[in-house]
């Protein structure tokens, strides 16, 4: 089964997205969702990573909790600055992050977090993995920012991937 389906979430993901977005249910239609679900993942499995090793399972609910707590928050803030903008612009900010983080699934777990939380935007990431750069659309305190960054995302992504 794994030889002709390598990622069956995958290959229903591309079956379902194939028929919505040919808005029929024929047979032609389903028939060439079908080999495409099947043959697309088969082209693609050389590009997938392996998946990473994931451990302490308690440190990712967390993470994920605090995350989803982060985007809320961040949201409102971002917001509220927005509105307030005219009588007291935002302090935006480019902010270099030393990065003890060397696993690539963590490192793109972090970009991910960095991606959906409002008001952060990766922007570069230093060819060693040492450093990351942030824009930051409103910074208050860069040493505040920097211990909040690595203790609420760095450091459970070490505890779960390295």
């Amino acid at each position: 089964m794994k030889r002709w389906l390598p990622s069956p979430w995958l290959s229903l993901g591309i079956f379902g997205g194939w028929v919505l977005l040919a808005r029929s249910t024929g047979a032609g239609t389903l028939l060439l969702g079908a080999a495409l679900a099947v043959v697309m993942p088969l082209l693609a499995r050389p590009l997938r990573p392996q998946p990473g090793p994931l451990r302490h399972l308690g440190v990712l609910a967390r993470l994920i909790l605090r995350v989803g707590r982060d985007v809320l928050r961040s949201a409102l803030q971002v917001g509220r600055r927005v509105l307030r903008a005219r009588r007291q612009p935002p302090r935006s900010a480019f902010v270099v992050v030393p990065l003890t983080l060397r696993n690539e699934h963590a490192l793109a777990a972090l970009a991910m977090i960095t991606a959906v939380i409002p008001g952060t935007v990766w922007c570069e990431l230093a060819p060693d993995r040492s450093a990351l750069l942030l824009h930051v659309f409103d910074l208050d305190d860069e040493a505040h920012f920097l211990a909040h960054f690595s203790a609420d995302y760095e450091q459970p992504l070490k505890e779960i991937f390295e």
